[in-house]
């Protein structure tokens, strides 16, 4: 529900596990928020960049998730940085981005889906996804869909180390005429690895890119 406030989108299904967030703003794909046993340890490997167009509505941003739920996040920032890092009711981070961001200048307010991660990694998933790299330099590599819409996909250093599953993940699934079986199988391909996380016996296939992260498979639709 704190995400809705943030994003404005509509809820599709609430039950008592699991609330999915459909676009209202073009995004080419859900947020699903599911609960899990485990707590929260560490900085999150990814998080959601959310912008704003002035400095005003930064404040207001600010000010807003705030009254809803969220709280200020120390991730060791500096303190003189222009964007704000907070942490939703559960400790996730997420950073409302400064006012004239050029990089994030054309998204909604979903900027960025942002990930510590290597170059490999960008590029792995670029592959996966068929979206161009429309950045990759520094060590820092970013891949947007096609048409040049929505948010983007980021990755950069630091890689901390892992310790545990990742509390945010990415799904992906083939097209309702495609397979799931022949999609593992090309996603091996480049560089994913099947892993066990406890997940039993489910319709989906846990993978992992090459950084390690999880990412689970699903049945085509």
């Amino acid at each position: 529900l704190f995400w809705r406030e943030v994003l404005g989108w509509e809820i599709d299904d609430e039950t008592h596990r699991e609330i999915a967030l459909i676009p209202n703003d073009g995004t080419r794909f859900q947020l699903h928020f599911l609960p899990v046993p485990e707590s929260k340890r560490n900085k999150n490997r990814i998080h959601l960049d959310i912008t704003t167009v002035s400095p005003e509505h930064q404040a207001e941003t600010v000010d807003h998730l705030l009254s809803v739920g969220g709280t200020y996040c120390d991730v060791g920032q500096a303190g003189d940085e222009g964007h704000v890092v907070l942490a939703d009711p559960e400790g996730n981070e997420l950073c409302v981005i400064e006012p004239y961001n050029n990089f994030l200048s054309t998204c909604g307010t979903f900027g960025s889906i942002t990930c510590d991660g290597s170059p490999e990694v960008g590029e792995f998933w670029a592959a996966v996804l068929d979206w161009p790299l429309v950045w990759n330099q520094d060590e820092e590599t970013a891949i947007r869909s096609p048409d040049g819409t929505g948010p983007f996909i980021t990755w950069g250093p630091p890689v901390l180390e892992k310790s545990g599953k990742n509390r945010l993940h990415l799904d992906v699934a083939p097209p309702p005429d495609g397979d799931q079986a022949a999609e593992v199988t090309r996603l091996q391909g480049l560089g994913a690895t099947r892993v066990d996380i406890g997940q039993g016996d489910v319709p989906w296939v846990v993978l992992s890119d090459p950084d390690g992260n999880e990412f689970c498979v699903l049945t085509p639709r």
